[in-house]
């Protein structure tokens, strides 16, 4: 089959792009891709809501592109690059881009998020995870996507990825601890807030889940991490008989990590803070339980988009100040992992709004 040329638009922040990546990966699921990926940043004497404006009236697509991004017409002409059939993008940021560019090439686009400041049918579709965007045109509410192919995480050699994992299905709980646990730390967003005693409380429950019922951990920071709870973390992981198996900073790490994590653990603990690290462990097919500290809170969209995991019991949450070893595995047996590919799930929902692509 002819290859879909697709048009993925980065604001650079991985949270966002990886979700367009994600999109990209379902499509690839019935069909090849080539993608060609374009780095932009919207300038900040051009809000928003004002380039939005100007591509309601008559203005040319690529005026747009040229005054709020500093991108050139013959980045995106059809001399320089091949037709675009698809422009795929995520974050607020790249709203306009997106549009202007779909306009310019002449391509279907689709944006991962919440519109704003354009018309939904701007899009050609936009992927929601909100259950009250359910009835806007042009939306499909799903899973936050994602690249992580589960099939391929299951295939992955002990060799590729460390100390392996078994790959059939099992149910844990009471009696029956995950050999090897993967921890998640985020860290402080504007809605949640680490107090040092969050922190005590979680590095407890590490050694202490390891002592009760022999766990050890693979854990993992984020952009958001504290470097002092950080830090702390890379000292337990040097000690003699460390409950950690596997320390993974992201200060010297970087993005992209979470691949080999997922394919040796049996069950996540992730911070609350990041609904896209929940649905990440989500998309592995790991039965996933947050943690949330004590001071937090939640939008209503996110509210509901928490909901909607833990109501498919793919996921429970927990306050952080409960978490111990027997608390962590009675939430694990309430769970029951996704048990399709999350990334045919989407498919299946594209190619129904949008067949032309496949």
């Amino acid at each position: 089959m002819t290859p879909l040329n697709a048009l993925l638009l980065s604001d650079g922040r991985p949270g966002h792009y990886h979700l367009a990546e994600g999109v990209l990966a379902a499509i690839a699921r019935r069909r090849p891709v080539e993608i060609t990926k374009l780095d932009i940043k919207r300038r900040a004497l051009a809000p928003a809501r004002t380039l939005a404006g100007l591509l309601n009236k008559t203005i040319s697509p690529a005026l747009v592109l040229r005054l709020g991004y500093g991108i050139r017409p013959r980045d995106l002409s059809k001399a320089d690059l091949p037709k675009f059939d698809l422009v795929v993008s995520a974050g607020g940021q790249t709203i306009a881009a997106n549009v202007a560019a779909a306009r310019l090439t002449g391509a279907a686009n689709i944006f991962c998020g919440s519109l704003r400041h354009v018309r939904p049918q701007d899009m050609a579709l936009t992927i929601s995870s909100y259950k009250d965007h359910a009835s806007r045109p042009q939306h499909i509410i799903a899973l936050k996507p994602s690249g992580l192919d589960p099939d391929q995480l299951a295939g992955l050699s002990p060799g590729d990825v460390g100390t392996g994992r078994k790959p059939e299905r099992q149910q844990f709980g009471p009696g029956a601890p995950p050999a090897i646990g993967g921890l998640l730390i985020g860290g402080k967003s504007g809605q949640f807030t680490f107090e040092a005693a969050d922190w005590d409380q979680l590095i407890t429950f590490i050694s202490a889940s390891h002592q009760a019922h022999g766990t050890t951990w693979i854990i993992s920071t984020s952009r958001r991490t504290d470097d002092e709870i950080a830090d702390r973390l890379g000292a337990l992981a040097r000690q003699d008989n460390s409950p950690i198996c596997d320390y993974i900073d992201f200060r010297f790490a970087g993005p992209g990590t979470l691949l080999s994590l997922f394919a040796r653990t049996e069950a996540i603990l992730c911070t609350a803070d990041s609904s896209t690290m929940i649905s990440e462990a989500v998309c592995a097919r790991r039965p996933v339980v947050g943690i949330e500290p004590a001071h937090h809170s939640y939008t209503a969209q996110e509210e509901q988009y928490r909901q909607f995991m833990s109501n498919n019991c793919w996921t429970t949450t927990l306050p952080l100040g409960q978490l111990s070893p027997d608390t962590w595995l009675e939430q694990l047996a309430q769970i029951e992992p996704l048990r399709e590919n999350h990334l045919d799930r989407l498919a299946a929902q594209l190619a129904e709004r949008l067949p032309q692509l496949f």
